[in-house]
């Protein structure tokens, strides 16, 4: 079973709420950029990928947590960001039952992560200044 079919389970495994909104949630990602990868991480979650780790989604009894790689990193002007951590790399949303996601203002925070992951992840260096000379051409 690859990614999508797993994430598909998981959606309508959860039967309530959190499956409704996880699935606004991919919605998101999916409509975010094309070549967002979808994939099953740490033993049963769904996480997004372009260029690097964007974010890990979690459904957990009272709420759905996504979990932004570098969200410390990124511009979040909506203050879409309300989860407890802190620290200096990661930064999460938690969405509880009866919140509405913020479709524009996720695809924002997803598309500044992806931006992030072509300038600053080591992996990608070059990649950016390539994809833009390939579209100037």
């Amino acid at each position: 079973m690859n990614a999508a079919e797993q994430i598909d389970q998981l959606i309508a495994g959860l039967g309530d709420w959190r499956g409704d909104t996880l699935a606004k949630v991919r919605k998101c990602f999916i409509g975010a950029d094309p070549e967002i990868v979808e994939e099953w991480k740490w033993m049963g979650s769904p996480a997004w990928s372009r260029d690097g780790l964007i974010a890990v989604g979690d459904a957990h009894k009272a709420k759905v947590k996504v979990t932004f790689a570098y969200g410390a990193r990124l511009p979040d002007p909506a203050g879409v960001f309300n989860g407890k951590d802190n620290g200096k790399t990661r930064r999460s949303i938690d969405i509880f039952e009866g919140d509405t996601v913020n479709a524009d203002a996720l695809e924002t925070l997803i598309r500044a992560a992806i931006s992030y992951n072509l300038d600053n992840l080591k992996k990608n260096a070059g990649k950016r200044a390539r994809k833009d000379t390939d579209k100037a051409s």
